[in-house]
């Protein structure tokens, strides 16, 4: 299972009860933060994420709206007792500013956080169920992308045929991932007898904030599910490129350039109150396109 959850989708200023961006990704069992804009943590409590999940935080860049509510979810993570440790991917410059304000504040956390740079494209994290890769934007200052891949997907349990060869339903995550199982008699219950074939490995891409960049097409080529940033609406293109930002026109091109199943806008300036537009504009380009709706859960 591959779904993403919008914990904030506007840009610069909170605004209209729109925060700063931040969103969970869901791999399987695995729970993945996208930037943590102010406010985060208490979004993550309104819509009952589970921060003891997360294992992994990604940080496209060092604009406020992206990290400022790190420090304080890092810390809350602490004082809950959290021991398991945590990985961080982000721009080099973020550590020292993490180092500062836990030194500062004389916080000794009981968890260790293992800091990866960003720097060169490619593969930050690879495991035996998923893969995540980062890649280069265009934006005012140094930016990445994401790139969220199943490496494989789980098989499906048929409920019939495991009642049939009595399989518990204790074993049936093992099951998902191609197990056999062997009765308390001895008996082997192969596993295609029990599940029906995986489907094909889902896939997810964040790009982050970036002006219209046709490069971004072959790192995000055929992806399930794309989040790209529509600042403005096509009218304000001059202001977009001036900003380093996009249009709705702008990254509804990038989404039907790279053939992608699905695109997800957001970043919404504060400028506007209703998103209606937003929406009804992209589509005039890539008709499969959906607004970034906090609280939302989107699933591939």
């Amino acid at each position: 299972m591959l779904a993403v959850t919008i914990l904030g989708n506007n840009s610069a200023l909170p605004a209209f009860d729109r925060h700063p961006t931040a969103q969970i990704v869901t791999l399987d069992e695995f729970l993945f933060l996208i930037d943590c804009g102010e406010g985060t943590q208490m979004q993550m409590a309104k819509y009952k994420i589970r921060r003891s999940c997360i294992q992994h935080i990604f940080i496209s860049h060092l604009h406020g709206d992206h990290y400022f509510g790190l420090i304080g979810l890092i810390t809350s993570m602490g004082l809950l007792g959290r021991e398991l440790d945590l990985h961080l991917y982000a721009p080099a410059p973020l550590k020292e500013l993490i180092d500062l304000q836990l030194r500062v504040a004389d916080t000794t956390l009981p968890f260790t956080i293992h800091f990866h740079p960003l720097g060169d494209e490619g593969v930050l994290v690879r495991h035996e169920k998923f893969q995540v890769s980062c890649f280069r934007v265009n934006h005012r200052i140094p930016c990445w992308g994401f790139r969220f891949e199943q490496v494989r997907a789980p098989r499906r349990i048929n409920p019939e045929k495991t009642l049939q060869h009595e399989v518990p339903s204790s074993f049936y995550d093992r099951l998902k991932w191609g197990e056999n199982y062997t009765t308390k008699d001895g008996r082997l219950i192969l596993n295609e007898w029990v599940t029906d074939p995986a489907p094909k490995p889902r896939s997810y891409a964040y790009s982050a904030d970036t002006s219209y960049d046709e490069n971004l097409i072959d790192k995000i080529k055929g992806v399930d599910l794309l989040y790209h940033e529509t600042t403005y609406l096509k009218d304000l293109g001059e202001r977009a490129i001036q900003r380093f930002h996009c249009t709705t026109h702008q990254a509804a091109t990038i989404a039907s350039m790279a053939g992608v199943g699905q695109l997800i806008i957001g970043h919404f300036s504060s400028k506007y109150e209703k998103l209606d537009l937003f929406e009804s504009e992209a589509r005039e380009i890539f008709p499969n396109t959906i607004l970034a709706l906090e609280g939302v859960s989107y699933r591939v």
